[in-house]
């Protein structure tokens, strides 16, 4: 295990400036830097990542934390970081926090006679290039923090060569759920328009495996394509302040071009635009002078401007990060906007679901699940991501546009889908609550509470059992009122699995798996077989299949043999 560090210790101390969700993400963070020293956070677009990462930098350096490094993969994006660490009492004059993009680093490394105690890599699922290799390589003793919405990868890599542990947050669902994000109306291309059918004929690929910048210009840069993105800011966004996101430089302007030859204001905003024509531009958005910025990946990260009213996506894209990134710029929650109209001129949706669509986070970080487009089949069964929730009538008319769900009709799902959250008896279930004051969780059903605070972290949940670490840092299995079941070593995480099993990583890495009916432990993940009916009374047998051996899931051991059991049958004889 490597040792606490004294800063971490400091850091463990509340924050009244961060909301309770922020605050639990800075508590689950320090404890997992008991275990490792680099570790990935992810958070959704729009919930407070940088502020987030200032009041860690802050405690940090209160502890005996000396010097810290912020990398950011984009020029654009440190001034933006200085300002926020800034407003952290953590001014650029005073040297223990430097700010600095990938770039400037690789260039200046070598002549910079300091080492940092902490390196926090902001929007690090671009942390993958040798560039960023080298900071681990030549910094082994510094902690290392990555900060990002989506970590996830078009090439299928995970993070695990830079980052020991993953921490994810809340779902965007649940962010909206609670009122952090703002909630969003969803219209897009029908499946069988013109434009959907020239996206479709895009075969090329960059060398990210995204879809070819130079076919998508050719392709989709033209007068008929642009009027009709026009006709759908008009028809579902008019009067309000948005952001388009083009295919290119060239794309982006003409698309300003004609949104303002129309009489709306619209400003390109790209990669040649200076910095302080920039800035300039940007605040005249924020302060209603301009009224759309079209832009081409500026915005795609980074950018804070709550009131963004809609998102216009012009742009294919093959990258979920990429999708995501774009439609959290309109879920910033804002006191001036209900919600967003995100305006889906690309089919997007129907390859990665809505936005509020869960994710395997965990998956993609340790690269057993490729961050790209998702098959049409299973996006268009998924949840929240078929037009299937608007009556069929509304579907068929033969508009370019259709609305795939209203924010009343999504807050509705969202609602129902909460309140159904009740096992088959009828009674709310088991989940575990968060005390601020305490900095501890507890259980509850609904609105009771079965345990009061007292576990500094809660694995899962499944059914009336809860896996816990407790107080002396071990960890177990305790039922609704607290009463323990199993109790562990320390370990890193745990999970409940289908058939009362129960999956334990220690804190080497190594998993284990725990059958839960007879408290029995194995190296190898089982198989559960049932034979016969399992509801009657000595109606069946069930056993667990552990490589080639069989195990008894009742009190007597009656099986554990090699290539013994052929067929039902012949076991049912046996016993």
């Amino acid at each position: 295990m490597l040792p606490v560090a004294t800063g971490i210790r400091i850091m463990y101390c509340m924050n009244d400036t961060l909301r309770d969700y922020q605050q639990e993400m800075k508590l689950r963070l320090f404890k997992e830097w008991e275990l490792h020293r680099s570790v990935m956070v992810q958070m959704p677009t729009g919930t407070g990542k940088t502020h987030l990462l200032a009041a860690i930098v802050r405690e940090f350096l209160r502890g005996s934390g000396s010097r810290v490094w912020i990398v950011a993969h984009r020029r654009e994006l440190v001034e933006q970081i200085e300002e926020t660490v800034s407003r952290h009492g953590m001014s650029k004059e005073d040297g223990r926090v430097r700010v600095m993009s990938i770039q400037w680093l690789s260039r200046n490394r070598k002549s910079m006679d300091e080492e940092p105690d902490l390196i926090v890599i902001d929007e690090a699922h671009h942390a993958l290039a040798e560039t960023y290799r080298i900071l681990w390589e030549n910094y082994p003793e510094a902690r290392k923090l990555g900060m990002t919405a989506t970590p996830c990868r078009l090439n299928g890599k995970g993070f695990t060569d830079l980052f020991d542990s993953l921490i994810a947050s809340w779902t965007v669902a649940e962010f909206i759920g609670k009122g952090w994000l703002s909630s969003f109306d969803y219209v897009s291309i029908r499946a069988n328009s013109r434009e959907q059918r020239l996206i479709d004929s895009l075969k090329k690929r960059g060398a990210d495996g995204d879809y070819q910048v130079k076919e998508m210009n050719e392709v989709l840069n033209r007068e008929t394509s642009i009027g009709r993105l026009y006709e759908s800011v008009e028809r579902y966004a008019r009067g309000k302040k948005g952001i388009v996101y083009a295919v290119s430089i060239a794309h982006a302007r003409r698309i300003a071009a004609c949104y303002s030859a129309h009489g709306l204001e619209a400003v390109a905003i790209d990669s040649r635009t200076p910095a302080s024509e920039r800035r300039e531009l940007v605040e005249d958005f924020r302060r209603g002078k301009v009224k759309v910025l079209v832009n081409v990946d500026i915005f795609s990260e980074g950018f804070d401007c709550p009131d963004v009213e809609f998102v216009q996506l012009a742009r294919p894209t093959l990258s979920l990060a990429k999708y995501l990134q774009q439609v959290g710029r309109g879920l910033r929650r804002s006191a001036d906007k209900a919600s967003c109209m995100l305006i889906d001129n690309v089919g997007l949706y129907r390859i990665f679901g809505l936005p509020a669509r869960n994710h395997d986070w965990a998956a993609m970080f340790e690269g057993r699940m490729i961050g790209n487009a998702l098959s049409r089949a299973r996006a268009e069964t998924g949840r929240l991501s078929v037009s299937g929730l608007l009556p069929e009538e509304e579907r068929q008319r033969e508009d370019e546009l259709e609305v795939v769900i209203t924010h009343d009709r999504l807050m509705d799902f969202l609602t129902n889908r909460e309140d159904s959250a009740t096992e088959k008896g009828g009674q709310p279930v088991l989940k575990s609550y968060y005390d601020r004051q305490s900095g501890l969780w507890g259980l509850r059903r609904g609105e009771r509470m079965t345990v009061r605070p007292r576990y500094p972290e809660v694995f899962d949940i499944c059914g009336n059992r809860a896996a816990v670490r407790f107080g002396n840092n071990r960890a177990g299995v305790v039922n609704e009122t607290g009463q323990p079941g199993i109790q562990l070593d320390r370990c890193r995480k745990m999970k409940f699995m289908k058939g009362d099993l129960l999956a334990v990583t220690d804190c080497a890495g190594n998993e284990s798996y725990i059958d839960l009916k007879v408290n029995r432990t194995y190296r190898e993940k089982p198989v559960v077989l049932s034979f016969g009916c399992m509801e009657l009374p000595y109606g069946g047998v069930e056993l667990l299949k552990v490589g080639a051996f069989f195990f008894s899931r009742t009190g007597k051991p009656y099986v554990s043999m090699r290539g013994w059991i052929r067929t039902a049958s012949t076991f049912m004889t046996f016993i």
